[in-house]
């Protein structure tokens, strides 16, 4: 991808021959089948430097990505980090590539907004492409997060165009601090 078609981008990072860790790439995957055109996505791999540009291309990141935390497997949260630091400890086996990339956006200057769509995860070092049952059901619900995100952004760009100015500024700036 080298020209952005949205403001939003939809990046969906993983590794598909290692079973749940391959989230991310499902969860594209299953955007691009019902025909979602609200975004931009695409298919990450495994992360790391080569997605540099497309990131600084967009206003606006939304990656999806397994997470290896204490909540139980198939949790979907929703994050909005700042700095690399602000990422869960362990994204997944890939989450030096990820956070590598976040401090290159900064270091530059160039770091969009970015919301992490993080799916706990537990099976992942063994070689497959399958997802657990628990991982296959968030998949619909980090689905439903994503075009929350999407639609709630888009609601702040609409009211640019309304009067009264700072109304639109207020209602922006709480769905920022949420």
């Amino acid at each position: 991808m080298t020209a952005a078609n949205n403001a939003i981008l939809v990046l969906g990072i993983g590794n598909l021959l290692m079973n749940d860790e391959g989230v991310g790439i499902h969860v594209i995957s299953r955007l691009e089948k019902e025909g979602f055109t609200g975004a931009d996505l695409m298919d990450g791999g495994t992360g790391g430097f080569h997605l540099l540009g497309t990131l600084q291309s967009y206003k606006t990141v939304i990656v999806v990505d397994a997470s290896l935390d204490e909540f139980p497997t198939g949790n979907v949260r929703v994050l909005h980090p700042r700095y690399a630091d602000d990422f869960p400890r362990q994204l997944s086996a890939h989450e030096i590539g990820l956070k590598d990339l976040i401090d290159s956006a900064i270091l530059t200057g160039n770091l969009p907004e970015i919301y992490l769509v993080a799916i706990s995860v537990r099976n992942f070092q063994d070689l497959g492409m399958e997802l657990s049952p628990e991982v296959e059901s968030a998949i619909p619900e980090a689905i439903k997060c994503i075009k929350d995100i999407i639609n709630r952004i888009a609601g702040c760009v609409l009211l640019d165009h309304l009067p009264n100015f700072y109304l639109t500024i207020i209602i922006c700036i709480e769905f920022i601090n949420q």
